[in-house]
């Protein structure tokens, strides 16, 4: 992290202070003060951030799913190559995202410590990375329409779709896992379900 980065944007360099505490010693034992004292600002400039530890929470895992849907997309599209056809770019940015994210070290940690964070974005409510992966899946979707790669249906209904079933995959693919099933071969089944899913 350079001091230029923090300086053009302080809250990044705030977001990363949090982020090592939560690493280091999990969420419920992160504190704004712990977040102010590792990002070396006053508790007052935090809370002038944010009101409360589940604000900065929310923020850094836009952050943090962002990013790592951001490199493991643009991965597959270059694994999958120019002549691709819309429904295989989804195929491969699917299963790519899922692994991404299976294998987040922020995302091993809450689940390692602090599991009942993700509840609520799986029982009540969507979460903001959860939307912005489903708008860009159901642009993906209409792609596909437009070349006739992927079947007819309505994007944003096939694209949640899609969600719930790679959350499966994301957060309980380990409970599936022995001596003979792997991660690789779950991974080659969720590419069977996508394909089946949205191509034509």
């Amino acid at each position: 992290m350079t001091s230029l980065r923090h300086n053009v944007d302080p809250q990044a360099a705030y977001l990363d202070a949090a982020r090592a505490c939560i690493l280091d010693v999990g969420w419920r034992r992160t504190t704004l003060t712990e977040v102010a004292r590792r990002a070396g600002v006053s508790r007052m400039t935090i809370y002038r951030a944010w009101p409360d530890m589940p604000a900065v929470l929310g923020d850094l895992m836009t952050r943090e799913w962002g990013e790592v849907v951001a490199r493991a997309v643009s991965a597959a599209d270059d694994a999958a190559g120019p002549g691709a056809s819309a429904a295989e770019r989804i195929v491969a940015e699917v299963v790519a995202t899922t692994r991404a994210l299976r294998d987040d070290e922020l995302f091993l940690r809450i689940v390692e410590l602090d599991p009942e964070l993700l509840l609520p974005y799986l029982l009540t409510r969507r979460g903001r990375s959860q939307e912005a992966i489903a708008e860009l899946t159901a642009g993906r979707l209409r792609e596909g329409q437009r070349d006739g790669s992927v079947r007819d249906g309505d994007p944003v209904t096939i694209a949640r779709a899609l969600l719930l079933a790679a959350h499966g995959f994301v957060l309980s693919a380990h409970t599936m896992v022995d001596d003979h099933v792997g991660e690789d071969d779950l991974d080659a089944e969720l590419e069977h379900l996508v394909r089946g899913l949205v191509a034509r």
